[in-house]
């Protein structure tokens, strides 16, 4: 579990370097680093369904369920996203923006919250295998 937390670590500051570096790069640049991202986003969208399918009796519904809920949400947001695309004047353009800039302030408020409930489970996860040992059971 140590190594995944790692890797939440690696990969947060990955997208902050991202992020900051967009600011400096072409619209040509910013484009392909958004479909590097959209790419990276669905391979982890899947990655995460796959190991669902292979963790489904151990995993809890309540899980099952949020997995499901991100599904959608991502399939959405892609929608949501190639549908601004399609929008031509500059009043919706900017509309769009402010939309495209909301839904990013609330993507990060996500992320947060799903690492610190990560944090949370690795924890209870540790204590629960601590127990079961004590008990002889693990």
């Amino acid at each position: 579990m140590s190594d995944t937390l790692n890797t939440i670590a690696e990969r947060a500051k990955a997208a902050q370097d991202h992020v900051s570096q967009a600011a400096a790069q072409s619209r040509e640049q910013l484009q392909a680093e958004v479909e590097r991202a959209r790419g990276d986003a669905q391979a982890q969208a899947a990655k995460l369904q796959e190991s669902a399918r292979g963790a489904e009796a151990k995993m809890s519904q309540r899980w099952a369920e949020m997995q499901k809920n991100w599904r959608e949400h991502t399939a959405q947001v892609s929608s949501d996203i190639e549908a601004r695309k399609k929008e031509l004047s500059a009043a919706h353009a900017a509309r769009a923006a402010d939309r495209a800039e909301a839904d990013a302030v609330t993507s990060v408020e996500f992320a947060l919250a799903a690492i610190e409930e990560a944090e949370y489970t690795v924890l209870d996860a540790r204590l629960a295998r601590m127990e079961a040992n004590e008990k002889g059971a693990g």
